[in-house]
């Protein structure tokens, strides 16, 4: 299946996150920027608020899209062995991309959330919502960054992911739903017909409104 864009898919994502529908302890968290305006779509269906859970990738030097690890909100880094030892990349190298990574987390955190406060996270029931699933790298950042926080459970949601990443992923969490695991995968944007970046502004925008939206549990709460 291609899905015509972003919000279609999130459509379609939502319709297998039913069973989460008009619960209290429920909230969606959307990996920006890609993951927000699925995200939003979920939130909007299931009747749960929406924030997001800011993780960067660590690019390999000179090949940006390929992940060798990632962090996250808490001091969280993951890295992948395999592709640091494949690339030969030394260790200064390493920590100067966390540096500048972590720099645009904390941007994008000041930037997306504004005066919002941070959604608690214990004891709830999270739905980490993102575009899709490539190597997992930030996914799995993520995933390790909320068992700190202690939720009831964490649900992975995707449209569309590697079958490889979404079974190695099936074992970090208490459930994954990936709408389709094409083979082979190609790419996340392979899967859509529409599939440009995100902008923080159009991030910005959709937490807005899922803030303004009469929900029954609000942001933060």
């Amino acid at each position: 299946m291609i899905f015509k864009d972003r919000t279609a898919a999130g459509k379609l994502l939502a319709e297998k996150l039913v069973a989460y529908a008009n619960r209290s302890d429920a909230l969606v968290l959307a990996l920006p920027r890609g993951g927000v305006p699925v995200a939003f779509e979920v939130a909007k269906a299931l009747n749960a608020p929406l924030d997001v859970f800011v993780v960067r990738k660590l690019g390999v030097p000179g090949q940006k899209e390929l992940a060798m690890g990632a962090i996250a909100d808490g001091g969280v880094r993951i890295l992948n062995e395999d592709i640091i030892r494949d690339e030969k990349i030394d260790p200064e190298a390493i920590e100067k991309v966390t540096v500048e990574e972590q720099q645009e987390l904390q941007r994008r955190q000041n930037l997306y959330r504004g005066d919002r406060p941070k959604p608690v996270i214990q004891g709830r029931t999270i739905l980490l919502i993102d575009d899709g699933l490539a190597t997992g790298a930030t996914m799995r950042a993520a995933i390790a960054a909320l068992h700190k926080q202690q939720p009831a459970k964490i649900v992975v949601g995707v449209p569309t992911s590697s079958p490889q990443t979404c079974q190695e992923i099936k074992s970090q969490v208490d459930e994954i739903i990936c709408a389709q695991t094409p083979s082979p995968f190609y790419s996340v944007g392979f899967w859509y017909e529409k599939f440009p970046q995100t902008t923080d502004q159009e991030v910005r925008d959709l937490l807005n409104q899922a803030a303004n939206r009469q929900l029954p549990f609000a942001i933060g709460t």
